[in-house]
């Protein structure tokens, strides 16, 4: 059986994605093999492996982290919010159903456990290393009978348990200790130890407060990391270009040509992989955001409508906003518009949908010649082609079966003057083909734009995995998180008062 170790977090956004890539890439420059593993993720950010199974995106970074092909194992359940209420569940990459959270916690979570301690089972017997991710904070008390995600995948796999603090957010101390102290016995004899992440400033100013929240718990801390801007990758839900960090914040680097290129998001409800959008913001000179106002479009040199879990509700939410009216004049002017999955459904003619919305007829924007009908059956695919003379490759996962009646060809989908359309999410990370649609943007925006003939996506995202390997291999105890891995929580931790109520 392979060594474990779980990243848990003092919060939602901490780091733990972070966190468990760098132990992957670190772990994988030592020569040992290793697979990232996230029992139960609520993301709508997903990804579609080779054998055809959707799993959250940020497993598959992992998974490039740690050099290893991204499976159905590493990610048995995801959750895909449809609403404030309820999600798609997703089991081995294929979707099961809509289900209330109070239904899910309510009995299926505890259901899916064996499925869970299965899946970490079977990576365990083929890597020398798992490193699990957690999600949210092992101290919701609330949710602790149905956990499998956290401390109840902890005890059962017997696994020691690493806790991320983000200090940029303050309180960490209290975090730390907090954490410990709502747990049970049993779950706090996994508790190892600390990782605190996002540090600015002289860590020797630290190291008292270290030293008394090992007193007071009698559990050390593993590493300091140090604040570093840029190393997100792909978000779970949050607004943020990955490769850059947050898009209204970003620093751009200067254009090739005489010209930058805008290119505006527009930030529709429940959307879906607008990871999409990474490989734009990777470009010199092109400026990404996110928008939410039909002014915001004005000075777009490109509006990107991207995925989402609720067409309808996104239509519905362009319309009441002005977006639609915007985007129907940018068509008319002959302006850029590119429209990704959802976004793609949500420029058609109209769309039938008797399974996301049970909305039935709906009218689409009129702005490409294509018609929707929502199958029961979610298509999973990774599909290969060529555009605009260059291949490309991308990943389709959408309810919504498009019929193309008119235009140009445009990959699945098709164009129209300036709007284009198709349900390949990640078609913009092809370098080649990214470089030839930014040329026609360029040329339909009248801007003197011109791609950097070397920027490679590919390139970009090792440089930012390696860079969280150093992360770790220089401000983590690497030699005490092996010994963890290898060897479990250390014996005879203390149990910090008052512990779970009963």
């Amino acid at each position: 059986m392979g060594g474990g170790l779980l990243v848990a977090g003092t919060t939602s956004d901490a780091g733990k994605s972070v966190v468990t890539a760098g132990i992957c890439r670190w772990l994988v420059r030592q020569g040992v093999k290793v697979a990232p593993f996230k029992a139960q993720n609520m993301s709508l950010n997903s990804f579609v492996t080779r054998e055809g199974a959707e799993i959250g995106r940020a497993q598959a970074m992992q998974a490039q982290a740690a050099r290893v092909e991204p499976t159905a194992l590493m990610n048995p359940v995801l959750l895909k919010p449809g609403s404030d209420r309820s999600s798609q569940v997703v089991l081995m990459g294929k979707p099961v159903g809509e289900m209330s959270a109070r239904g899910y916690h309510g009995g299926r979570q505890e259901q899916l456990l064996g499925t869970v301690l299965e899946c970490l089972a079977e990576l365990r017997g083929t890597y020398d290393a798992v490193i699990c991710e957690g999600a949210g904070s092992p101290a919701e008390i609330n949710l602790r009978r149905t956990d499998i995600v956290n401390m109840g995948i902890a005890r059962n796999a017997r696994l020691p348990v690493l806790v991320v603090g983000d200090i940029d957010r303050g309180g960490v101390f209290a975090s730390f200790f907090g954490t410990v102290a709502l747990l049970s016995p049993e779950d706090q004899e996994f508790v190892a130890g600390f990782l605190v992440n996002k540090f600015r400033g002289d860590v020797s100013l630290l190291e008292p407060g270290l030293d008394m929240l090992e007193s007071l718990t009698g559990r050390r801390t593993y590493g300091v990391l140090p604040f570093q801007h840029g190393l997100g990758i792909d978000e779970e839900d949050g607004l943020r270009v990955s490769l850059r960090g947050s898009v209204r914040e970003s620093e751009v680097s200067a254009p090739v040509g005489a010209d930058i290129l805008r290119v505006a998001v527009c930030a529709i409800p429940l959307m879906s992989n607008f990871t999409d959008v990474d490989a734009l913001a990777a470009e010199p000179g092109v400026v990404v955001r996110f928008v939410d106002r039909a002014e915001e479009l004005a000075d777009a040199d490109l509006v990107v409508v991207p995925g989402t879990r609720g067409t309808v509700r996104a239509l519905e939410w362009l319309r009441e906003r002005g977006l639609a009216d915007a985007l129907a004049r940018r068509a008319a002017q002959g302006r850029p518009v590119l429209g990704i999955c959802g976004g793609f459904q949500i420029l058609g003619e109209h769309i039938e949908d008797e399974v996301e919305s049970r909305a039935g007829q709906v009218e689409g924007l009129g702005l490409l010649p294509v018609r929707v009908r929502f199958a029961r059956e979610k298509t999973l695919t990774r599909p290969v082609g060529e555009a605009l003379g260059e291949p490309v490759e991308g990943y389709e996962i959408h309810h919504g079966v498009a019929q193309v009646t008119g235009g140009t060809p445009f990959l699945d989908g098709c164009r129209v003057g300036e709007v284009w359309g198709t349900h390949w999410h990640g078609s913009l990370e092809s370098d080649g083909f990214r470089r030839a649609f930014l040329r026609e943007v360029a040329a339909a925006a009248g801007r003197r734009f011109v791609p950097a003939a070397d920027t490679s996506f590919g390139s970009l995202r090792e440089e930012q995995l390696d860079r969280l390997g150093d992360l770790i291999e220089e401000h983590a105890d690497t030699d005490a998180l092996w010994r963890l891995i290898e060897s479990g929580a250390p014996t005879g931790l203390p149990f910090i008062p008052p512990g779970a109520p009963a």
